[in-house]
């Protein structure tokens, strides 16, 4: 090797290791980035909760001090037992889980059959379909609150669990159409034909094979509907005056209450919620690992 090569060499090494810092250092900054992005998003979720359980467990006292403390110190259930010993409140969480189910139910029951058949089907005006229930929730209910009322009124709805729930369902329905038609896209097509082949008809392919692959997307639409419904309060509020869900009977009793018993009833309305998830959410995790394997 000449002299003029091995000056050559010795330029060009430097070169390469500067080129080199700059990726590695942006490749770092973006995964800083991320991280940072990530852990704001779970302490946007996180810090409400824990605030609402902190202070739904805090004396009455300690809820009007500054500065306030990040626990509770002495804890206190005094509130809660006063919230969950008034009037209505078990009668209305016993309303709100019933009309959740059967919103769950007829959104899975109606929801499901339409996912499939978009995604199986070709037919004229599927993707007119698609936008039509996606429009419908752009819709507000409060323009429909006085035509509901009246219609339930004349059908003998009005104040009953099932008029509550045929409403959630309603809202359930488009979220459930789509993540249902999005799951059955990604089951492969040519095992339900080799079903079929196989001598299974339509209906027995789709429950051997199509549905258990289904599962995990199923129970993510279950979520979905199920909290939407455990949290919806305009609806159960107008159509409702006897027999009211959880969080119409929270907004209506606890508009003018004191500032302890808000926390309580705030407190009352997540927990229920986030154990559903919990207890789906490992279903959920269980089945998508046995469809990997």
């Amino acid at each position: 090797m000449s002299i003029l090569d091995q000056v050559n060499l010795n330029d060009n090494a430097p070169v390469t290791a500067r080129t080199a810092r700059p990726v590695l250092n942006q490749r770092s900054m973006a995964r800083f980035a991320l991280y940072v992005l990530a852990v704001t998003l779970t302490l946007w979720i996180i810090l409400p909760l824990y605030f609402i359980t902190a202070s739904a467990f805090s004396t009455r006292d300690a809820l009007y001090d500054w500065p306030k403390s990040l626990f509770p110190n002495p804890i206190s259930f005094d509130t809660m037992d006063f919230f969950l010993n008034s009037r209505g409140v078990y009668s209305s969480a016993l309303n709100s889980l019933i009309v959740g189910l059967i919103t769950l139910a007829l959104s899975l029951l109606i929801g499901a059959p339409a996912g499939y058949a978009l995604a199986r089907f070709i037919f004229p005006g599927r993707d007119s379909y698609k936008l039509l229930i996606l429009t419908t929730r752009a819709f507000p209910i409060v323009i429909l609150s006085i035509p509901l009322s009246v219609t339930f009124l004349n059908f003998g709805l009005y104040d009953t669990l099932i008029g509550v729930a045929l409403v959630h369902t309603a809202l359930a329905l488009p979220q459930t159409i789509l993540v249902t038609s999005s799951i059955f896209v990604a089951v492969p097509n040519e095992l339900e034909e080799a079903a079929l082949t196989l001598g299974c008809h339509r209906m027995s392919a789709f429950t051997k094979i199509v549905l258990p692959m289904a599962l995990p997307g199923l129970a993510a639409a279950a979520i979905f509907a199920f909290v939407l419904s455990w949290n919806e309060v305009f609806a159960a509020t107008i159509l409702t005056s006897q027999n009211r869900t959880l969080p119409a009977q929270v907004l209506g009793s606890l508009s003018n209450s004191s500032l302890p018993l808000r926390y309580a009833g705030g407190f009352v309305l997540i927990v229920p919620s986030l154990l559903f998830i919990l207890i789906i959410r490992k279903y959920l995790l269980n089945m998508w690992g046995r469809v990997v394997k």
